[in-house]
Parts: structure tokens; C-alpha cells; sequence
């Protein structure tokens, strides 16, 4: 059995929530997730060994980093004769700052996270691919079972209602979503292991880009737990430069969020919070008249166990 350590890196540019990839292969055929194996000689604990590898293959510097889940389901690495060590993940969500699209990582490239999860970006809407792809591939799965029942309670009927119906949508229910879709057999990694509903429907359509092994339902889960996190926990803030007017930090939690936040409540919401104070500086790259700068007050800290910004408000 060997130890890896994978890392779901985000960012934030020009209001859209950017993931650090690399290439599994050397056909540069699908997107990875950067990984590295844990050396207990070299590095004391696995935070530690998950910097260095990050800082030494991509340049990336890390800020926050949190341990998200050990990942280790028999299978995941899996491939025909396979014959090597049992590789078990433990997967981690990591957040930096990048700038101008001159900042590239030494290897890998940023890609946008909807790029994988088309169906989580409801800023301007219900996407439309649950219309035109989701809702009629889970149809026929959900009508061939309805009333089967999952480790969750719930019949396919009920977890299709609620993960995919009308009546809203919860943002952290990211990894929910991705294993009903996985499960169905809509998705290509479905397929590629070789699960039987997957199999029956044959060739399927793109749904979302694929990526390696299990990279996907890390990353599902990794961004299940950043918009969860910042709703309690200044993580929004690891994301955002020095100064940003309060249209930059509603751009930047609606992006992790995927969700559009009216924009006087998301402002009564940070005065509550006391999260942010003014610079006494003004931005003049709003293209329009002269904005407020702020920052990021660290007192809050000390103040209150919960400085988070409780979004869930939609327009």
C-alpha cells in the first residue's frame, strides 16, 4: 500500500474559481489533480509533505490548507494486469492568490471548476444542461428503480427531487450531486470503471470534463467543503488580494458559492459581520466612478468563533 497525498488547489480570477490541474499522461489526454507520494523520511506530518511537493513541482505558493477525506476505495488506481501497490489519497483542499494571467504555475495549468462541474454555476440561473442532458439521462435510471433505496435513506426518486429539482438549490451538496450523476452512469469515469448502469447506456455525451482516477469526486468534495467553510470561517478572504472593493468580494463569494447574491443584502451582511474595514484608499479600475477599498479585518478573529459570511440569500 502506498501513501499519496492530492491536492484540490483553488483561486479566484476575473470572478471565476479557477483549480490547479496537471496532465495524467503523456498523450495530455486527461486533467489530473497534482499528487505526490508521502515521505516519512523527508517530511514530519502530511501537511508538511503536501507543501513541499506543491512548492517544489508547480511554484504555487499554498495559503490556507485543510484535510479533507482519505480517499482509498479499491479500484481507484485500478488497471488491467495491474500489479502495484494499493495507492490510498488523502485528498486536501489548499487556497492561493494568483494574478494577471502571466502568473502561470512551472507545470499544470489553472482551469475553471465549472469546466468540470457545469451543472454547480447557477449565477445567472438553473443551468441549462440540466435540462438539455441531466434531467432526460436520469429519467429512464430513476424510472427502472424508483422507490431503490440508497446508503442515504432516500429512494432515486427522492435524491433526483432533491439534488436536481426546482425548488432550489443547495450549494454544498456538490460531492451529493456528482455521485447520483456517477451512480446513474451520465458520467465518463462511470464508463471508464466499468459500472454496470454506465455500461448499459453505452457511449454517453461529455457531461463536464472528465478527470483521472477519482480526481473529480475529490474535487466535488473539496469544493462541497470551501462553501460550506466560508460561511463560518474567513476562507473567502485567502482568495481575495490585500484591498478589494465590496463588488470584488461579492464577485469572489458568488463564485465559490455559484449563486447570485443580491447585492444590498450581501452588503447589510458584511457591515453586521464587522469583517472588513475600509483602507481609507479608492479603486479607480471599476471603470466607472471611484470605488472603496478594504481589507480583511484579523481582530475577528479573537472576537467571535464563527467570522463567516452567512450567504443564502438569492435575487
Amino acid at each position: 500500500m502506498e501513501i499519496g497525498l492530492t491536492a484540490a488547489i483553488v483561486a479566484v480570477r476575473d470572478d471565476e474559481p479557477l483549480i490547479l490541474t496537471t496532465r495524467a499522461d503523456d498523450t495530455g489526454s486527461v486533467a489530473a489533480l497534482p499528487s505526490g507520494p508521502f515521505d516519512p523520511i523527508r517530511h514530519r506530518t502530511f501537511e508538511i509533505g503536501l507543501r513541499a511537493w506543491v512548492s517544489e513541482q508547480t511554484g504555487v505558493p499554498l495559503g490556507y490548507v485543510e484535510q479533507l477525506y482519505t480517499f482509498g476505495d479499491r479500484g481507484r488506481h485500478a488497471r488491467a494486469g495491474d500489479r502495484d501497490p494499493h495507492v490510498v489519497s488523502i485528498g486536501y483542499l489548499a487556497l492561493t492568490r494568483i494574478g494577471d494571467e502571466s502568473q502561470r504555475p512551472a507545470i499544470g495549468a489553472w482551469r475553471r471548476w465549472h469546466d468540470f462541474f457545469p451543472w454547480e454555476d447557477w449565477r445567472r440561473g438553473r443551468p441549462d444542461v440540466i435540462e438539455t442532458t441531466i434531467a432526460p439521462g436520469l429519467a429512464p435510471w430513476v424510472d427502472e428503480a424508483p422507490s431503490a433505496v440508497s446508503s442515504s435513506g432516500l429512494s432515486r426518486l427522492q435524491r433526483v427531487n432533491l439534488l436536481f429539482g426546482a425548488r432550489g438549490f443547495n450549494e454544498e451538496n456538490v460531492l451529493e450531486r456528482y455521485e447520483l450523476l456517477y451512480e446513474a452512469g451520465l458520467l465518463e469515469e462511470a464508463l471508464r470503471d466499468g459500472r454496470e448502469a454506465a455500461a448499459k447506456r453505452g457511449r454517453i455525451d461529455p457531461l463536464g470534463v472528465p478527470m483521472r482516477h477519482d480526481h473529480r469526486r475529490i474535487l466535488a468534495t473539496a469544493m462541497g467543503r470551501l462553501r460550506a467553510k466560508m460561511k463560518y470561517r474567513p476562507v473567502i478572504f485567502e482568495l481575495m488580494p490585500a484591498a478589494f472593493t465590496l463588488t470584488e468580494l461579492q464577485r469572489a463569494v458568488e463564485a465559490i458559492a455559484g449563486r447570485h447574491l443580491h447585492k444590498q443584502n450581501f452588503r447589510r451582511l458584511v457591515e453586521a459581520s464587522a469583517i472588513v474595514e475600509p483602507t481609507g484608499e479608492m479603486s479607480l479600475r471599476t471603470g466607472g466612478r471611484p470605488a472603496a477599498l478594504f481589507h480583511f479585518r484579523r481582530n475577528v478573529l479573537q472576537e467571535r468563533p464563527s467570522p463567516g459570511l452567512r450567504v443564502g440569500i438569492r435575487s
